[in-house]
């Protein structure tokens, strides 16, 4: 019986992952701080098994070109499509089969710390991984659609692999590799969500430098986005060198 435990053994015994007998025991000690341990720990277990099963579906469209011979598969993803300033950024990345950091999933839903602590753990197991980047001004001269695409073409020329396979988030680049778009393909694909993660943070790190430089703007805590500390600094300051000036509300005042 595990009412000669105290509850504190009890405790460090459940976080060492116990065998199923001794959650039967468990589940008959009338102690009713036993069990409230014992509901938290399968409150834990259940969430842990769900985002497990998540995860794998979430690799379904890798595991299907793994068994058709495609060993190297690369998802591919961008950041900063719709701010004001700074880059668009795109990265490729090829994960190993047996990938298994659960929560890699669609950078939006991950928070800023959690998206830099995975961005490392990508960077250090992905077999390869490439970035690609088109600036303001190549985003002024053929459109923000064109200059995405072109980004996403130089991650994947990036890649040290050459992959066999391609899964994009909802677009379709210039490539003789097969490729499988995607809509909302960050939340369905680790592959890609592995990529969003690497585009969003590396233009993050890019957009606090750009803080550093032009500070008045806020890109640290903005990333380029038209926030009201950032559309008044634009008022007071105008433009800078990062800006798109295709994009309104700058266009109009450039031209007025």
């Amino acid at each position: 019986m595990t009412n000669k435990l105290t509850i504190a053994r009890i405790k460090k015994l459940l976080a060492q992952k116990p065998d199923k007998e001794f959650i039967d025991k468990l589940g008959a000690d009338p102690r009713k701080g036993a069990q409230a341990q014992l509901k938290s720990y399968l409150r834990k277990t259940a969430k842990i098994k769900k985002q497990r099963a998540q995860f794998e579906e979430r690799f379904s469209f890798e595991k299907q070109f793994w068994s058709e011979g495609c060993a190297h598969v690369a998802g591919i993803d961008e950041a900063g499509r719709g701010p004001l300033a700074g880059p668009v950024v795109a990265a490729a990345v090829i994960l190993p089969h047996n990938f298994s950091w659960v929560e890699v999933n669609d950078s939006k839903q991950l928070s800023a710390a959690k998206r830099e602590y995975l961005y490392d753990k990508i960077l250090e197991e992905s077999l390869a991984v490439g970035i690609g980047y088109a600036d303001n001004n190549l985003i002024d001269e053929i459109n923000i659609y064109q200059a995405t695409r072109s980004a996403m073409r130089d991650a994947v020329t990036a890649l040290k692999l050459t992959p066999q396979q391609l899964i994009i988030d909802a677009m379709q680049i210039e490539t003789v590799i097969p490729q499988l778009k995607l809509i909302k393909a960050d939340a369905r694909s680790v592959s890609v969500a592995a990529a969003s993660i690497v585009a969003k943070v590396s233009r993050d790190h890019l957009m606090n430098y750009y803080d550093t430089l032009y500070p008045a703007y806020d890109f640290k805590d903005n990333n380029g986005y038209g926030t009201a500390k950032h559309l008044a600094a634009l008022s007071t300051y105008g433009v800078t060198p990062i800006h798109r000036q295709t994009f309104e509300p700058i266009k109009s005042n450039i031209l007025a």
